[in-house]
């Protein structure tokens, strides 16, 4: 199997993914997934497009991960991940991914700070007089 790559993004965080066969391992930015992530909720963020396909142990990942918080990191990966898993077989792996929501991505960004106000809706408190 050749190298397959796909991209996945999330507010501003984006994450470039790298398919090889292989035993599973995931290598984010140089540091094991434990390390990179040392949080289990968001390890199984990034596990649960390969956990829902039964692909756990079939594939090594290479992933680039930049921008944006933690959170934003791990699901910006799942989406990559799934998008992945699709250009490798699409057949097998697109409906089950589809039904699960992994390969829509989650287009709400932060809103931007206005000028003359604290923050992008807050507004000072109004006073009549």
């Amino acid at each position: 199997m050749e190298k397959v790559n796909a991209l996945g993004r999330r507010k501003s965080a984006v994450a470039r993914v790298y398919v090889n066969s292989g035993k599973g391992n995931i290598t984010i930015n140089g540091k094991e997934l434990n390390v990179y992530f040392p949080d289990d909720s968001l390890k199984y963020i990034v596990m649960q497009p390969l956990t829902v396909t039964n692909t756990q142990g079939n594939f090594d990942i290479d992933v680039n991960l930049d921008g944006g918080g933690i959170k934003g990191q791990a699901e910006a990966l799942r989406l990559a991940i799934s998008r992945a898993l699709c250009k490798i077989d699409a057949e097998a792996y697109r409906s089950v991914l589809k039904k699960e929501g992994f390969l829509s991505r989650d287009a709400r960004e932060v809103e931007r700070k206005k000028p003359g106000q604290p923050g992008a809706r807050r507004r000072f408190q109004f006073s009549k007089r």
